[in-house]
């Protein structure tokens, strides 16, 4: 089982490299909204609703971990100020069945995913993200309030990569990914 975590901030691509990456390979997108947008319309933004998308995250990792499928990609907004627990748990589901782990850490400047953040692609498959004020308002406050990129060192593993993807499309880095890691 090969496991690969997208990590980034909001709006830099991970869900839709996570495509790319799919339609290339036979691993499997599971991105971070197809469980928050299940359970937003109704819980809202609780702290009930993240418990239950922690908890079905899990469950789905749990499965595919032991299942004979070749892999599975997952995309995550990881707080670094927070630390990489969050990061570390996910791993470890993996690690334990003997799955191969990859990281791949995207970065883009604020102005890029300013304009990323409305695209129709990103609006079709996110529905909680169709309120564009509030979502570039949310998009705004965090990357001033919070750590959505790691410090050089600070994601510490064997197959990891970092990616500035301000200039660059989905499909060149998804192939960069998938020649970097031999997927």
């Amino acid at each position: 089982m090969k496991f690969i975590l997208i990590v980034g901030p909001q709006a830099v691509g991970k869900m839709t490299i996570g495509q790319e990456l799919e339609k290339m390979t036979d691993l499997k997108l599971l991105h971070n909204h197809q469980t928050i947008d299940l359970l937003q319309p109704l819980f809202g933004f609780t702290p009930e609703m993240w418990k239950l998308s922690s908890m079905f995250r899990e469950e789905i990792f749990k499965t595919a971990a032991q299942s004979d499928m070749y892999g599975l990609i997952f995309t995550y907004v990881c707080d670094f100020n927070a630390g990489t627990d969050a990061i570390d748990k996910i791993c470890s589901i993996f690690e334990e069945t003997g799955g191969e782990i990859y990281i791949v850490e995207l970065e883009a400047d604020v102005e890029e995913r300013l304009k990323r953040n409305n695209t129709p692609h990103r609006l079709k498959h996110k529905p909680t993200k169709r309120n564009l004020r509030e979502s570039e308002e949310n998009l705004l406050q965090s990357h001033e309030q919070l750590r959505l990129n790691s410090l050089e060192g600070e994601l510490d593993r064997e197959n990891y990569v970092r990616i500035n993807n301000t200039n660059l499309s989905a499909l060149e880095v998804a192939t960069r990914i998938k020649n970097t890691f031999q997927l």
